[in-house]
């Protein structure tokens, strides 16, 4: 059975609002120190990165996240 949730160390973050008038995506960069635990909800993963972990958000945005670990640790977590 998979997990609902998986625990991750996050830090900083890219937030995509969207797109403007000529196609150019919005974003906002969120530069944290360091990371912080936190509980992600599987069902909002939409994918995964060697450095990234792309989850949706609010509103239609789209959050990037850096995360601490192993690429292969946090797969094995989602499969």
């Amino acid at each position: 059975m998979k997990p609902k949730f998986i625990e991750l160390a996050l830090g900083s973050h890219l937030i995509s609002h969207g797109y403007d008038e000529n196609n150019r995506e919005i974003t906002e960069v969120v530069s944290v120190e360091g990371f912080s635990k936190k509980l992600v909800s599987v069902s909002r993963v939409k994918s995964l990165s060697e450095k990234y972990i792309l989850t949706d958000y609010l509103d239609g945005r789209w959050i990037y996240w850096e995360y601490e670990g192993d690429f292969e640790d946090v797969k094995k977590l989602l499969l």
